[in-house]
């Protein structure tokens, strides 16, 4: 069955065609979120709700020849409200949205991509010694704070209290570059 059958299937309330779709997309979404929560059960989660979010709405879709892009919008949307639940540090966050909205093709979005990174970077260095490793480790690496702690030989409380004087600093000097970010990706 095509794509286009089984989206006019589903519209109707088909769970073959629900089943079908899930087995198109569910591996390939699962390894787009494990690239960012680098946790399976995470990565499960996110894709699981994405598929009751596509049910629930079925009736409401407006794609006909494919579901792609749809599937991949939702999907990154639950990843952010993931980051933002789990660290909730808006830098960050806002660096892997822009990342994954980054067109090779779109060069202007590009530099100013570069010149966030580059910005990123300097900040970061101009952190005491021991907050830019943890802020390496921690949101680079994507190191635990246990890991850290023991990477480091601190302690995991000095870890997160590290961390968190850190991502105060970088939130201060992105406060613009922030707003910046949001109106490139979200305002077209």
């Amino acid at each position: 069955m095509t794509e286009i059958r089984l989206i006019q299937a589903l519209k109707a309330g088909s769970h073959k065609a629900f089943d079908g779709i899930y087995e198109m997309y569910a591996k390939r979404l699962y390894a787009y979120s494990l690239q960012f929560t680098k946790s399976s059960e995470d990565a499960e989660e996110i894709v699981q709700d994405v598929f009751v979010k596509l049910w629930t709405n079925r009736e409401k879709i407006k794609q006909e020849d494919t579901l792609r892009s749809l599937l991949f919008i939702m999907t990154k949307r639950h990843l952010i409200n993931a980051f933002h639940s789990k660290i909730n540090e808006p830098v960050y966050e806002d660096f892997v949205d822009y990342k994954n909205e980054l067109s090779v093709s779109d060069t202007g979005q590009h530099l100013e991509y570069e010149e966030f990174v580059q910005k990123l970077e300097k900040a970061i260095k101009q952190l005491p010694s021991t907050q830019q490793k943890v802020v390496n480790l921690s949101k680079i690496d994507q190191l635990s704070n246990k890991e850290i702690a023991e990477k480091l030989s601190l302690s995991e409380q000095t870890v997160k209290n590290q961390l968190s004087i850190a991502l105060k600093e970088l939130r201060k000097t992105f406060v613009c570059s922030i707003w910046i970010l949001y109106s490139l990706l979200f305002i077209n």
